[in-house]
Order: structure tokens, then C-alpha cells, then sequence
């Protein structure tokens, strides 16, 4: 009988340590989880000022200004424009 009373006792100290362990690992991945998503907030911050400065750089008028002022490029006269006719897109062979 006291061999089964240790044996129980063995098994019930396994459990709680087993217990104590899986508690402390589902804390530490929840630590984790929440570092990463708070992480993902500032990469999706960050990701919108980019969005938002690359449309700035962008835009037509800031493209025209540096084009006149620092490449000093002209419109060309229109002597000197050629249009140039588009053929129309064919389809692929069937």
C-alpha cells in the first residue's frame, strides 16, 4: 500500500509541476503575442507615413516644379512635338 501511496504521490507531483510549467509557457507566449502585434501596430504606422510621403514625392505638381527648376527642362515647342500613332493590340492566336 505504500508503495501505490508514493506512486500516486510521484504522479500528483508530475501533474502540478506539468500544470505550473504549461502556465508559465502560455504566459510567456502571451508576453510574446502582445510584444509582435503591438510591433505590427508601428510597422503599420510607420507603412502609412510611407504611403503618405510616397504620394507627396509624387505628386504632378512637385515632379513639374523640380523638373523647371533644377533639371531646368522646357516644354518643347510644338514644332518640334511628334505624335505618335498607337497600333491597335492584337489578340493572341487561338
Amino acid at each position: 500500500m505504500a508503495r501505490l501511496n508514493l506512486l500516486l504521490l510521484a504522479l500528483v507531483l508530475a501533474s502540478a509541476l506539468g500544470t505550473v510549467y504549461a502556465q508559465h509557457a502560455s504566459r510567456r507566449l502571451f508576453a510574446e503575442l502582445e510584444r509582435e502585434q503591438a510591433a505590427q501596430q508601428r510597422l503599420e504606422i510607420e507603412f502609412r507615413q510611407l504611403q503618405l510621403e510616397q504620394s507627396t514625392w509624387a505628386m504632378h505638381s512637385r515632379i513639374e516644379k523640380v523638373a523647371l527648376t533644377e533639371l531646368r527642362m522646357q516644354t518643347p515647342p510644338p514644332s518640334r512635338v511628334q505624335v505618335v500613332a498607337r497600333e491597335p493590340v492584337r489578340e493572341a492566336a487561338k
